[in-house]
């Protein structure tokens, strides 16, 4: 008989690749905001919030310039 895996977390999934897990928290009607904004562009909130943040640290390292 083949031995069973130990199964994960239900619903969560290992990070791709190199991508490390990153925890915040935030107000709830952002959270709200972002997952709806995630689902219009078919993406998921992690993309969402990624792509956020490379965007915000470009302007931060342009205007420290």
């Amino acid at each position: 008989m083949a031995d069973k895996k130990a199964a994960g977390r239900p619903g969560r999934k290992a990070p791709d690749g190199t991508k490390k897990q990153f925890l915040s928290s935030m107000d709830p009607d952002v959270i709200r905001a972002i997952k709806v904004a995630a689902a219009e562009l078919d993406k998921n909130a992690s993309q969402v919030l990624e792509t956020a943040a490379k965007e915000w640290l470009e302007r931060y390292r342009a205007g420290k310039k």
